[in-house]
Order: C-alpha cells, then sequence, then structure tokens
C-alpha cells in the first residue's frame, strides 16, 4: 500500500492539454500514412519496383519515408486526388442523368401514343388532345413530356426545371 495514488487534481490541465494535442497529432500522422500508401497503389505511372521501394520505405523508416513522399511526390499525390475527385464527379453526373431520363426528350411518336391514352382515359378533353397535338407535331414542345405537369391546355402550367 506505499504505491501513491493519482486522483484527477494531480494531472493539471495544461497536461490534458499536451496529452491531447499529441494523441491529435499521432492519428493525423497515421491519417497521412495511409493516404500515402493508398498514393502508392493508385499511381499508375510507377512501376511495380518502384511501388515496392516506396512501400518498403515508408514502412520500414515511417517518419523519414513520409517525410520524404511527401516532399518528392507530394505533387502528383494532390494531382492524382483532384483527378480522381474529377471521375468520381463524372460517373456521380452520369448516374444522375441515366436515372433521371437522360434530358432527352421523348419522341414525337411516345408522346402521341400517351395523348391518346390520356384522352381515351378521359383525362383530356378533345380540344385539349388536339392542341398538345399541334405543339408535338409543331416540334415547340415543352421540355416535360405531355401528361406530367406540361401545359396541354387545361389552363394550368407547372414551370419546367
Amino acid at each position: 500500500m506505499d504505491t501513491p495514488t493519482y486522483l484527477a487534481y494531480d494531472y493539471p490541465l495544461l497536461s490534458a492539454f499536451w496529452t491531447m494535442l499529441w494523441f491529435f497529432l499521432w492519428i493525423l500522422w497515421f491519417i497521412l500514412l495511409f493516404r500515402i500508401i493508398w498514393d502508392i497503389f493508385r499511381d499508375d505511372s510507377m512501376g511495380g519496383w518502384g511501388k515496392a521501394g516506396w512501400l518498403a520505405f515508408v514502412i520500414l523508416l515511417p517518419f523519414l519515408g513520409v517525410l520524404v513522399y511527401v516532399i518528392a511526390r507530394g505533387k502528383g499525390m494532390g494531382n492524382r486526388e483532384v483527378e480522381h475527385a474529377i471521375k468520381k464527379q463524372e460517373a456521380f453526373d452520369s448516374y444522375v442523368r441515366q436515372t433521371a431520363g437522360g434530358g432527352a426528350r421523348p419522341s414525337h411518336a411516345d408522346e402521341l401514343s400517351r395523348l391518346s391514352e390520356l384522352r381515351t382515359r378521359g383525362d383530356i378533353s378533345e380540344e385539349e388532345f388536339r392542341r398538345a397535338k399541334e405543339l408535338v407535331l409543331s416540334d415547340d414542345r415543352p421540355s416535360t413530356p405531355a401528361g406530367t405537369g406540361a401545359d396541354t391546355g387545361t389552363g394550368t402550367t407547372t414551370p419546367s426545371p
């Protein structure tokens, strides 16, 4: 029972601050280390032996390896990150366009058949059908397909996005 007992008041506030700072810097260093390892594998301009050499250097001498890698290849690392972000954005945009219908307007035949269905169901009158048909055939169509809120002669219009 001769061992000293440490209580909360034995650990001053400044020591708690320094401990949190070192812990934060330690986590940041690990994040940087893993981003560098990821960049080594992602770089297409480097051959297999170059990747193996950089990887061994970064793992065997981590602090020196990370410092040298950031100095020697940091600009290329940033460029690869930007290219990757651009490719991801383009893929996302392509997915959105494909999912939203690609923004392509339906053909005349598709719109006329849709108008005919609306007329047979009784959703639009004969006069509304005639006006919408004239719009379709004059190629002065609204950007939204017929029957989805576009002006079909009902007196209500919804703006297209």
